[in-house]
């Protein structure tokens, strides 16, 4: 269970943060929340696709892999990609409110956080360090580019750019596997955007988003072979 709190420099001045990446740290995800801005780094890596949540609410997704909790950029301690999802990197950080401030809060109950190992909080007369420094970076940097999904989702459904797609995929072991209930941009429908649908797009800011994750499906080859060498027993 999380138990979360704003951090400060009385209460978890010794606290430390272990920074490498592992299952047991808690990196072993099958996909990362992502957002338009950062669609540009995430699409040379790993495939951009649409998913929905518990109520039903589209959101861009960094997919990791083909099955819940099964992380296939994850090679032991090592995150095998150049770029490392925000949504990631933050752990185990959040953006909390103080009144109307935003404030960075830790999950002291995440495997990550103790007082031995690890990236310390606070210097020794209780300045921030450049890794907490970095964290608020990375948090505000994640707020800002989500509260922007629900508008880019919104003109993409009104365009009626999005479908749903199943993906089956027939590994080197015979074994069958289907990818299913995510959502993908229709090229088709993309194409035949008449010059005002495409003009509002780029004037909203979102036409770039929305090529960049169109390329990114190019990394679903990538992942297949991925999870052939992680069935093999090798990368």
């Amino acid at each position: 269970m999380p138990r979360h709190a704003q951090v400060n420099n009385i209460d978890h001045k010794d606290l430390k943060v272990d920074t490498r990446r592992s299952a047991a740290l808690g990196d072993d995800v099958g996909f990362a929340a992502t957002f338009p801005a950062e669609f540009r780094d995430l699409q040379a890596c790993y495939p951009i696709v649409f998913r929905k949540d518990a109520h039903g609410v589209l959101s861009p997704i960094a997919l990791l892999g083909f099955e819940e909790g099964r992380n296939l950029f994850l090679d032991g301690e090592r995150w095998d990609a150049h770029y490392l999802p925000l949504a990631i990197e933050r752990q185990p950080f959040l953006i909390g409110r103080n009144g109307d401030e935003l404030t960075v809060h830790i999950d002291l109950d995440h495997p990550r956080v103790g007082r031995t190992d690890g990236e310390p909080l606070f210097r020794e007369h209780g300045g921030n360090t450049e890794y907490l420094d970095r964290t608020a970076s990375v948090l505000l940097t994640l707020h800002n580019g989500l509260e922007r999904v629900p508008a880019f989702v919104g003109a993409l459904l009104e365009l009626d750019l999005l479908e749903s797609f199943a993906l089956d995929v027939e590994l080197d072991d015979g074994s069958l596997n289907r990818l299913a209930g995510y959502y993908t941009i229709n090229e088709d429908r993309l194409r035949g955007l008449d010059a005002a649908a495409l003009g509002r797009l780029h004037a909203a800011g979102h036409l770039e988003p929305v090529f960049m994750a169109v390329a990114s499906i190019s990394n679903f080859r990538a992942l297949i072979d991925r999870m052939n060498r992680s069935r093999a027993g090798g990368r």
